[in-house]
C-alpha cells in the first residue's frame, strides 16, 4: 500500500514538474514571438535637422582665388583651429561659415597688399569635424563624416549596410536637441521599401542597429 502511495506521489510530482516546464516554454515562446514580429511600419517624427555650416577641426575645404591658378585649392583645418593661407600665414578659421572664411582672408589679402580687390571663393569638401555615429549589426561599425543632406539610408550604406543578423525594422535613432536627447525607432526596411520617407539627419546623430530576436 505504502508503495503504491509512493508511486503516485512521485507521478503527481512529475505532472507538476512537468505543467512548469511547459509553462516555461510557452511564456519564452511568445516572448520570442513578440519581440521578433514586424510591426506596421509607421513615419518618423522628428525635428527638423539644425542645419550647421560652421568649419571644424579636420574639416576640408577648397579655396580659389581667381586669377592665381597655381596656389594649392585643397585645404585642411587643423586641430587648433587654424589653417595656412598662401601670402597670410596662418588664420583661424573654426567656427566661420564658408563665406565667411572667404571674406577674412580677403580682407587678409587686401590688408597685407597683396591684392586690392581679390575674389576669393571657399567650398567644403568634408566636414570631418561633424559626424553620425553607426553601431550594431552593420558591417563596419564607426563615426562617419557628415554632410549636408545625409540621411539614414545613406548612413547605414556607409557603414557597409547591415548584417545578416539585424534587426532592420528596429533601428534606434538618437538625437540631441537644445535641453534633452531624443529617441526614435525606424524600420529601416520599410524605408528602402518607399513605404515610409528616409530620415533626414543632422550632425552628431548616433544609430543603433539591434540583433534579431531567435
Amino acid at each position: 500500500m505504502s508503495s503504491a502511495v509512493g508511486i503516485l506521489g512521485i507521478g503527481m510530482l512529475a505532472i507538476v514538474v512537468q505543467r512548469r516546464v511547459w509553462r516555461r516554454l510557452l511564456l519564452l515562446l511568445l516572448v520570442l514571438l513578440v519581440g521578433g514580429c514586424r510591426p506596421p511600419p509607421k513615419a518618423v517624427h522628428l525635428p527638423p535637422p539644425v542645419a550647421s555650416s560652421s568649419l571644424g577641426p579636420g574639416d576640408v575645404f577648397s579655396l580659389h582665388i581667381i586669377g592665381e591658378d597655381k596656389l594649392p585649392t585643397e585645404y585642411k583645418v587643423a586641430p587648433d583651429g587654424t589653417v595656412d593661407v598662401p601670402y597670410i600665414a596662418r588664420i583661424t578659421a573654426a567656427g566661420l561659415e564658408p563665406q565667411q572664411l572667404s571674406s577674412r582672408i580677403r580682407d587678409r589679402l587686401i590688408a597685407e597688399k597683396i591684392y586690392t580687390d581679390p575674389s576669393v571663393i571657399v567650398g567644403v569638401i568634408a566636414y570631418n569635424s561633424k559626424t553620425i555615429v553607426v553601431s550594431g549589426e552593420v558591417k563596419k561599425e564607426g563615426s562617419f563624416p557628415y554632410k549636408p543632406g545625409m540621411t539614414l539610408t545613406r548612413a547605414i550604406s556607409q557603414a557597409g549596410g547591415l548584417t545578416s543578423l539585424a534587426k532592420g525594422w528596429g533601428v534606434v535613432l538618437r538625437r540631441r536637441l537644445k535641453d534633452k536627447t531624443v529617441r526614435v525607432v525606424v524600420d529601416y526596411e520599410a524605408v528602402r521599401n518607399n513605404e515610409i520617407p528616409d530620415v533626414p539627419l543632422q550632425a552628431g546623430d548616433t544609430i543603433a542597429v539591434p540583433q534579431k530576436v531567435f
